[in-house]
Order: C-alpha cells, then sequence, then structure tokens
C-alpha cells in the first residue's frame, strides 16, 4: 500500500510543474488570417523550362519576432506587444514564401521549381530574410520588410536589396491588421517579382 501511495505522490509532483505550462481549454481566436494572392497563373496555362527561364525560391528566414503565428505591434523601440485576437494559420515566412511562388511566374513568366526539380540545375536562387510582418503602432501602419539575395546564375554575382511596404490600418485589431498586412505583403511580393524579371 506504501509502494502504491509513493508512487502515487512521485506523479503528482512530476506533474504539478507541467500544470503550470500548459493552458487546457485555452479559447482559439474566432479566426484564423492568412494572405491571399493579387497575381498568380491563370489555371490551365501550361509552363515550360524549355523556353522560359527559371527560379527557385526559398523559404525565408524570419526575425523571431515573427517567427511564430502571433502579429506582432511594435509598441516602442524596445518593446513589442501581440494584435490581441489575431492568429496566422502558419508562419508569416511560410505563407509569404507561397505568395512569391504564385507572383513572380504571373510577373516575369519565370518556372519556380521545387526544391526536387531544382537537384540539378536550380536557375535562378532567390532567398533572403522576413524582417518585420507587424504593426508600427507610433505610425498606425502594417508593415512588412524583406532583405531578399538573387543569384541570377549559378555560381555568379549575388544581388542584394531590401523591400519595404507600409500600409495604414484602421484599428490594431485582427481584420483590419490582416487586410492591411496583406496588401503589404503583395506590394512587397510585386517589387521583388520585378526585381527578379529584370
Amino acid at each position: 500500500m506504501t509502494m502504491i501511495r509513493s508512487k502515487t505522490l512521485l506523479a503528482l509532483f512530476v506533474a504539478a510543474p507541467l500544470a503550470g505550462c500548459i493552458s487546457f481549454g485555452a479559447k482559439p481566436p474566432p479566426s484564423l488570417l492568412s494572405l491571399t494572392s493579387a497575381a498568380s497563373v491563370p489555371a490551365g496555362q501550361t509552363q515550360s523550362s524549355a523556353t522560359s527561364p527559371t527560379i527557385t525560391i526559398l523559404v525565408p528566414g524570419a526575425a523571431q519576432a515573427i517567427a511564430g503565428v502571433r502579429v506582432p505591434v511594435q509598441a516602442s523601440q524596445t518593446s513589442i506587444a501581440y494584435v490581441e485576437k489575431a492568429q496566422w494559420v502558419e508562419p508569416p515566412n511560410r505563407m509569404f514564401v507561397r505568395l512569391l511562388i504564385d507572383t513572380v511566374p504571373a510577373r516575369t513568366g519565370r518556372i519556380v521549381l521545387s526544391s526536387a526539380q531544382s537537384f540539378s540545375d536550380p536557375g535562378a536562387i532567390l532567398s533572403g530574410e522576413l524582417r518585420a510582418f507587424g504593426v508600427d503602432a507610433a505610425t498606425k501602419e502594417a508593415v512588412v520588410t524583406f532583405d531578399g539575395s538573387l543569384i541570377r546564375t549559378t555560381g555568379k554575382v549575388v544581388e542584394k536589396r531590401r523591400f519595404e511596404a507600409r500600409v495604414p490600418v484602421t484599428a490594431i485589431a485582427a481584420a483590419p491588421v490582416g487586410q492591411a498586412l496583406n496588401t503589404a505583403a503583395n506590394q512587397v511580393a510585386a517589387e521583388i517579382a520585378d526585381w527578379v524579371g529584370r
């Protein structure tokens, strides 16, 4: 009996610290935010690498403040808060790369290769880091900043360029912030595509 009681107490002791870390029944946000591309290749249109240049677009790195699914608000130069009840369906860098995969071929005619397809010949390579993807509280703007690196021909010169778009937000709440960030992200994606397509 003493052995059983000891095991029960040990189990409770081990579980006690976890209770403070895990929130059971946390209320999810009413909806999740996502990005929608303003440009994409029409359904049914065939593309061929025999006649069109190719490009491999890598998932960008992301600053720690935007590596998760919450929407950051730059409250001051040294502090970050988050938009209440706002959550992305997945981390912004993954959504942003899909936005680029839609926008680049639509605006340039280039064919975007998958990782497997690009193994032998990746064509041009676009990589970079998403530096900002949130709200600037001081200016009440949605801000998307991307530092791009482009190799136009394998093994040749690397070009670097910073892209940024700012779109006013009517209120720091989930719906208006999501719409403004979607607009800003599409502006940046269009500028990147035009850079790539030069």
